[in-house]
């Protein structure tokens, strides 16, 4: 399979650098997108959810809040404030993320997009299985 350039960043450091990328797949705004060489460029909005990571010789599955993702000349960036990757997390972290996300559910006057995705966060937090 051809491969591709994938670069995941948030402000505090670079997370992954990779040039062996066969297939990504995103949580976009529009609906989870695989992500292949020679995709058409592409802007987007992350929503929570899983991006998944497949190269010739791993699988790699983080978890994502929000961000942008740019797809162009062969180069996947995906831009993302809170990202982790699932085999470095435990439960107790991730209850712990949950719990705060109905926290800000409870507040007043909750714009129905902080609550979409506050929604999303809990949804795919819950669906997460640590062994």
């Amino acid at each position: 399979m051809e491969q591709f350039n994938l670069e995941i960043i948030s402000p505090e450091e670079s997370i992954l650098l990779k040039n062996d990328t066969e297939e990504v797949v995103i949580p976009t705004i529009e609906g989870y997108m695989g992500i292949l060489r020679d995709h058409i460029p592409l802007i987007s909005f992350l929503k929570p959810g899983i991006i998944d990571v497949k190269s010739k010789n791993e699988t790699m599955n983080f978890y994502v809040d929000d961000g942008i993702v740019e797809f162009k000349e062969n180069t996947l960036s995906i831009l993302t404030s809170k990202i982790f990757n699932l085999k470095n997390i435990n439960q107790n972290n991730i209850d712990n993320i949950i719990n705060d996300a109905y926290e800000g559910l409870k507040k007043e006057n909750i714009r129905d997009q902080e609550k979409f995705i506050l929604d999303q966060k809990i949804e795919v937090l819950n669906s997460i299985k640590i062994n």
